[in-house]
Parts: structure tokens; C-alpha cells; sequence
């Protein structure tokens, strides 16, 4: 039996306590197998065990190089917003050719939360070209060409996004913003942002930034 399988299909199920009882026999089974290690650090991650989930991906790390326990173990860091160790971590899985766009992705966010767009800017582009469905990775993508006032590249990322997901109050909000400050299309830009509070009742910022234009305007 793979320990290793079964525990995959658990944890993707929700199934914690089995996933938990797979992997660790997995680990019994091969403890000298990286992989057992890496997916135990997943389940204790998807159950919050932050502390726990780090020592089981050192662990993985220990007995050779991973992308996936790399991945893993930056994924804890960036949410518990220690954006350069899990910048660090991202590169290194980057390096060792962890597939799809996700540590592309956030690389991207780890640079953007440390206020560097520019930098972020050729990963989130990256992100894109490999997933072009996943909106969070566009918006992103979008936000940092914005930032950086390349207004003329950010506006159809925030278009494409409204085509992907038209109820989108962010990409409405963004948009609304883009016109207001780059353009004098005033009509465009009250309308995307009514549209995102009208969306999201909560979106405070939209409701805000349209009442401060209609003041500019009377």
C-alpha cells in the first residue's frame, strides 16, 4: 500500500485524522523518504499547526533538497507575514523547477507585501502566462502595473478579470480608480466604483473615492 497515496486522498478530502495515520506510517515505512515528512507538514499546516508543520518540512529538507517542502515550508512564512525568509524559500523551489504558476504567484506577493511592485512585476506576469483562468493572479498583476503607473497595460488585466468575473467588486473598484487617475473619462470611473460597492456593500474604499469625485464635480 502507498501510505503516501492514500494520505493524499485524506487530507484533499478533509479527512485530517486519516491523512495524519497515512503519513505517518508512510514515515515509519521509508524515514529516510523525504516525502512522507513534506506531506505530514501539509496536513499540520491545513490544521493550523504552524510550529509543528515547520519542524516536518526542516525535516524533509534535511534528508535532501525539495521544491515541495521549499514551497511548503515559504507558505507558513508568508502567512505569518515573514515575507523575506518565504521570499527566500519561494526562489529556492523556483530553482529546483516546482511546477505551475503558484510559487510564481507568490513570489509576487511576498515582493509586493515588502513594497517592492517592481520587482514583483515579471512573477506576477509569469503567474499569468501560466495560468491565465486564475483571476487573484491577474488582479495582482494588474494592481502592480497600476503602482507602478503603467496604466495603459493595467487597464485590460482589470478588463480581462470583469470578463472572467463580471461581479468582481475589486476589479471594478481598481478600474474605477485607473480612470479617475489617468484619464478624464469621470463617467467611466464613477460607474466601475459604484459598481463595486454596489457588489460589495463593505467595499468602503469604492463608496469613498466615487463621493470624493462627485464632491470634485459639483
Amino acid at each position: 500500500m502507498d501510505y503516501n497515496e492514500t494520505g493524499i486522498r485524506a487530507l484533499q478530502d478533509g479527512r485530517y485524522e486519516e491523512a495524519v495515520a497515512a503519513f505517518t506510517k508512510a514515515i515509519e515505512q521509508e524515514p529516510d523518504n523525504p516525502l512522507g515528512y513534506i506531506n505530514f507538514g501539509h496536513v499540520l499546516a491545513a490544521t493550523g499547526d504552524t510550529e509543528r508543520a515547520e519542524r516536518f518540512f526542516q525535516k524533509a529538507l534535511t534528508l535532501g533538497e525539495s521544491a515541495t517542502a521549499y514551497y511548503g515550508l515559504a507558505n507558513l512564512y508568508f502567512n505569518e507575514d515573514r515575507y523575506e525568509e518565504a521570499l527566500k524559500l519561494y526562489e529556492k523551489a523556483i530553482q529546483l523547477g516546482i511546477e505551475g504558476p503558484d510559487a510564481h504567484y507568490m513570489m509576487g506577493k511576498s515582493l509586493e507585501r515588502l513594497q517592492q511592485p517592481k520587482l514583483a512585476l515579471p512573477y506576477l506576469q509569469r503567474a499569468v502566462e501560466l495560468d491565465g483562468e486564475d483571476t487573484d493572479a491577474r488582479m495582482s498583476y494588474g494592481i502592480a502595473l497600476a503602482t507602478l503607473e503603467l496604466f495603459d497595460l493595467a487597464e485590460p488585466e482589470f478588463q480581462q478579470v470583469l470578463i472572467q468575473e463580471p461581479e468582481h467588486a475589486d476589479a471594478h473598484y481598481n478600474l474605477g480608480v485607473l480612470y479617475a487617475v489617468s484619464t478624464e473619462n469621470t463617467d467611466a470611473a464613477l460607474s466601475h466604483l459604484k459598481r463595486a460597492f454596489t457588489i460589495d456593500e463593505n467595499h468602503d474604499q469604492a463608496r469613498y473615492v466615487h463621493d470624493m469625485i462627485l464632491q470634485r464635480l459639483n
